[in-house]
């Protein structure tokens, strides 16, 4: 079993930084289109699982969500986005992660759960789309070009959400296995 050591220590400062950069560039996507936005997790599932898995593997131990969300948490504060709304899921997922892997002695059924749960980084952002819609079209109306809140609200039906969820879960497991196989991971 790989514990916390100097090395590891060092990649997961790594990792933090890979999965808010990733994190980030996931966000960025919704600019392009709102279709791209409403789809949040689904990119988060694609571009986000390979370095959650690898973090998960490196250690199998307490502590990894927790370091992953804190890179998170850092880019918030940095990007003076350290909102309610975005921190609470992060800790949220962290501690769900952390809880997964325990339960799971840090199995790699447990990595593969937990690294779906923290492709949920975005969540603070995009889960707005569907519990606070009057908050997201204003602020889509302000911040983004003329049109996109009304096709932002347009293409985020109440049933995108559990088909966008569900589908950027299994795109996480999928990631994370071809992640494995590429990579040599142990499972």
């Amino acid at each position: 079993m790989n514990n916390w050591n100097k090395s590891n220590a060092k990649w997961m400062i790594l990792y933090a930084v890979l999965y808010a950069a990733g994190t980030a560039i996931v966000c960025v996507t919704g600019a392009i289109h709102p279709v791209l936005f409403v789809c949040y997790q689904i990119t988060a599932g694609i571009l986000l699982s390979g370095i959650i898995i690898r973090a998960f593997a490196r250690v199998k131990a307490p502590g990894v969500a927790v370091c992953l969300a804190l890179g998170m948490l850092i880019l918030l504060v940095v990007i003076k986005d350290a909102a309610a709304w975005h921190v609470i899921p992060v800790i949220g997922i962290a501690i769900a992660a952390e809880i997964v892997r325990a339960v799971s002695k840090y199995s790699w059924k447990g990595d593969v759960i937990s690294t779906a749960i923290m492709s949920f980084s975005s969540f603070g952002y995009y889960g707005q789309i569907w519990f606070n819609r009057d908050f997201t079209y204003e602020a889509a109306i302000e911040e983004m070009r003329a049109g996109y809140g009304d096709t932002l609200m347009a293409v985020s039906p109440a049933w995108a959400l559990p088909v966008v969820v569900t589908i950027g879960i299994i795109a996480s497991v999928i990631i994370s296995n071809l992640t494995a196989k590429m990579s040599g991971l142990e499972k």
